[in-house]
């Protein structure tokens, strides 16, 4: 906020639309701290698939965190496409946004009861809390922004029907738990594609760009802090420090090149239209599940090392190489299928380093030889490139590299 503005103005501006063509549009410091409170609940799912996992109950903790996940991917999805249409970073703005980061955190503070029990009232009172304040933004929106006041009461009204939807759900059976969330689930991902029908707000697709970039850092942290936690477990216990130092070492190479995967292509050139940005950024719900449960699966192998997992040699394993697997393919669907420069062959690439991860669960070094795939990957990604680094990146930064 400018501390030459008028006193009415830094207490409440006109929430217009910000310009989609913004220059140097970058996260802003509340934005960052949003993210950071959904470290909590990121952690909180992370640590129940681990545990439901090494009990012996990988079926219902892969279920239960699928669930879990949507609601926290959808929670911080919701705040990210409305900042990056009318962040206004008055008092108004902040004081409301605080309040979301409320109910963010009264939703990490469910997460343990909706893995073990199926109990989702705590994570939805959450909700209502963060949704209270995103309805109150999606109106004053309206009310500033003529051009688009009924995408934004479309909004405001999409969000209020399906929030009702999931506090009724709390009275229904128990039979009927998974049925009524994965029906209101597609009610939540059909409102924006309703809403903006009637003439689409003004996302920045850099900004995007960056803030699902930033995620992606942030559940791949949480991946190395639950990984490191399982390490000094098992060296406080009884495993054997050889292959101990083997799975760090594995999990590390692995840790390391997703992240090279991922910020392998300039993202915002994919954001061309509305149905596009919708598929990208609906498949991150998968890339950014599938990097939080590599460390869910990390520390799963850990337990097996250290003798504390009710599980077998190859439930184990496939609890670190499917969601790595995964993470490959899904961002090679979203980003590097497509992109630019590259020789024709490197395209296969991707699909088959996939491949040999699922293989490298049947040995008896998964995470290691996983680790090894997948820097492979990025090796071979660098030799296939067509006629070097790109002059430039997206901004006229550093190049950007395959």
């Amino acid at each position: 906020m400018s501390t030459g503005e008028a006193p009415s103005a830094v207490w409440r501006r006109l929430m217009t639309a910000r310009s989609a063509d913004e220059e140097h549009r970058v996260s802003t410091a509340l934005e960052l701290f949003f993210d950071l409170c959904f470290v909590a609940a990121v952690a909180q799912a992370s640590a129940g698939l681990h545990h439901r996992v090494s009990d012996g109950h990988p079926w219902q903790g892969v279920s239960g965190y699928a669930l879990v996940f949507f609601a926290i991917w959808w929670a911080w999805m919701n705040f990210t496409w409305f900042a990056s249409a009318y962040d206004t970073d008055d008092v108004l703005y902040r004081v409301t946004v605080l309040v979301q980061i409320s109910g963010a955190l009264v939703l990490a503070a469910g997460v343990p009861r909706a893995l073990d029990r199926q109990d989702f009232a705590v994570v939805t009172w959450g909700y209502v809390v963060m949704r209270l304040a995103l309805v109150a933004q999606w109106l004053r929106a309206a009310r500033s922004d003529p051009p688009r006041r009924a995408c934004c009461l479309r909004y405001a009204v999409g969000v209020t029907l399906v929030q009702a939807g999931w506090v009724a759900r709390l009275a229904l059976p128990q039979q009927w738990s998974t049925a009524s969330f994965v029906l209101l689930a597609a009610a939540e991902l059909a409102v924006p594609a309703w809403a903006e029908r009637v003439g689409p707000t003004t996302w920045h697709p850099h900004h995007i760009a960056e803030r699902y970039g930033l995620f992606t850092l942030i559940v791949l942290g949480e991946t190395v802090t639950s990984s490191t936690l399982a390490v000094q477990s098992a060296l406080d216990g009884s495993a054997a420090a050889g292959g101990l130092a083997a799975t760090a070492a594995g999990g590390l190479l692995t840790v390391f090149g997703l992240w090279w995967i991922y910020f392998a292509e300039d993202a915002p050139r994919l954001l061309t239209s509305l149905r596009a940005s919708l598929a990208w950024g609906y498949g991150h719900y998968g890339v950014f599940a599938a990097a939080a449960a590599v460390g869910a699966g990390l520390a799963v192998q850990v337990d097996r090392l250290a003798g504390g997992a009710h599980v077998g040699d190859r439930v184990a394993a496939a609890a670190f190489t499917l969601p790595v697997a995964a993470f490959v393919v899904l961002v090679w669907a979203l980003h590097l299928r497509r992109g630019s420069g590259r020789a024709r062959g490197a395209a296969a690439l991707p699909p088959a380093a996939a491949a040999g991860v699922l293989a490298a669960g049947f040995t008896g070094q998964p995470v290691l030889y996983t680790g090894l795939v997948v820097a492979a990957l990025v090796v071979a990604r660098l030799l296939a490139q067509d006629g070097g680094p790109r002059a430039a990146g997206p901004d006229g930064g550093a190049p950007a590299l395959p």
